[in-house]
């Protein structure tokens, strides 16, 4: 049997990814642990993926133009084998007959036979091209903006425009075409970052290569993977007042789980509780799995729920502290999912605005007066953002904004510069090297004048 090829690999997985809405940073890490690959040909392989997803709107302009026909016309397949094809010619600068040639082959190996003729025409007419033709025909595209959709950019601009930083657009939008780092969370208490933490996160680690699974640590629970403005949103829930162990924190949108390890770590040292609410019993295992190195030795500090956030009842004694880490566009994370922004549509956010308001209400409701609620998105969408959190205060007399980047100052050892929007922190990728999150603090008065 051939070896695998890094290129036949990467189609492997973007072809799952097409076929199944699969993710590319679940689907890849897989392929990738079985596939031996020495390091080239995994960073070769991890390129083709994310780069071809990541410009998969400008790929299909290029096929459109250079085959005369619409891509929707291409069985699934070959428009992946042709994008993979163009994304290097374009955007790797592969040699011509290297792309060219392995992209032909590639179609008879993996059952097109009858498209290869159709292959070599079209990446040849890419060829004849030039870069310089092909970059304009991208440009001139009236659908995208540096490899968004139009409509998502305009989204963007428009909460940059919030605090008067409209011109930042492209580079936000490029950065999320950068690949990101991977950023490993040390929970408190149980592990510390050996060479330094990351520039903001006293929790934070960036791992400069290798797999993560082989990090010690990791294995056991006491190291996970996760973005560092993940770890911010749970460390100023946790430290905007002194924990004790009279608080119980209540996680409403639990799953995956990091940002329940993080508050988990954080109430084991003070004997506080946490309780995770997760509606999908698949995620709420992850959550059970987060949290183990916890509850191995105190199982008493994490108590996981499977059901709906809206109509659970609530947990014994007073609520002390809630996170809503609401479930939203993702747009913030694009550069994780970079498949994702192609297949966002514009309606889906209204629907996601009624979930975001009514979990925020919940969570009002839930919290002890004197009480803190955090309400996160990694997005930073207007409609998701402030807009979820001066609706919700209109009708809520009891509850009020905290300057939330005053809090995050008192965590972080560098101070985060243009962070603030408003009482709420915006972090940015193209800013501060993690997701687009957002926080917004708020908290319950003990009495209404």
């Amino acid at each position: 049997m051939a070896k695998t090829s890094a290129r036949s690999l990467a189609f492997d997985v973007l072809l799952q990814v097409a076929l199944d809405d699969a993710y590319t940073n679940l689907v890849l890490p897989k392929a990738l642990a079985s596939s031996g690959f020495s390091e080239r040909d995994r960073a070769l392989a991890t390129e083709l993926v994310y780069g071809t997803s990541r410009r998969a709107g400008e790929l299909d302009v290029v096929v459109a133009s250079a085959s005369g026909r619409s891509v929707t016309s291409l069985d699934t397949g070959v428009l992946v084998l042709l994008r993979m094809a163009v994304y290097q010619l374009l955007f790797l600068r592969i040699p011509d007959h290297a792309a060219v040639a392995e992209s032909v082959e590639l179609a008879k190996g993996r059952g097109f036979a009858r498209a290869s003729g159709l292959v070599n025409a079209v990446l040849r007419n890419v060829t004849r091209g030039g870069v310089d033709k092909w970059t304009a025909v991208i440009a001139n595209s009236a659908e995208l903006v540096a490899s968004h959709p139009v409509w998502i950019a305009r989204l963007i601009e428009e909460s940059l425009a919030h605090t008067g930083d409209h011109a930042d657009l492209l580079e936000a939008l490029e950065g999320h075409n950068q690949a990101p780092r991977v950023t490993l969370a040390h929970l408190p208490g149980l592990s510390s970052p050996e060479k330094g933490h990351t520039l903001y996160s006293p929790l934070g680690e960036v791992l400069s290569s290798g797999n993560p699974a082989d990090v010690p640590g990791v294995s056991s629970g006491d190291i996970r993977v996760q973005d560092e403005g993940s770890q911010l949103a749970a460390l100023l829930l946790a430290h905007v007042d002194p924990l004790t162990e009279d608080d119980v924190v209540l996680d409403l949108c639990a799953g995956p789980g990091g940002k329940t390890a993080v508050l988990a770590a954080e109430a084991l040292r003070v004997s506080a509780r946490v309780v995770a609410w997760e509606r999908a019993p698949h995620r709420a295992r992850l959550v059970e799995d987060s949290v183990r190195a916890i509850t191995s030795s105190t199982p008493e500090t994490v108590t996981v729920v499977v059901g709906d956030a809206l109509t659970l009842s609530p947990p014994e004694g007073p609520v002390t502290r809630v996170l809503v880490d609401a479930p939203c566009s993702g747009m913030g994370a694009l550069r994780r999912r970079p498949e994702s922004r192609w297949r966002k549509a514009p309606e889906e956010i209204p629907e996601l605005v009624s979930l975001q308001q009514g979990l925020l209400h919940r969570a009002l409701d839930l919290v002890a007066p004197g009480g803190v609620v955090a309400y996160v998105t990694c997005s930073p969408v207007l409609a998701e953002t402030h807009n979820i959190v001066s609706s919700v205060l209109r009708s809520r007399s009891a509850a009020e904004t905290i300057n939330t980047a005053e809090v995050l100052n008192r965590i972080v050892e560098h101070p985060i510069d243009r962070a603030t929007s408003g009482p709420a922190v915006q972090l940015w990728t193209y800013r501060h090297g993690c997701d687009d999150m957002f926080i917004q603090l708020l908290r319950k008065r003990r009495s209404v004048v």
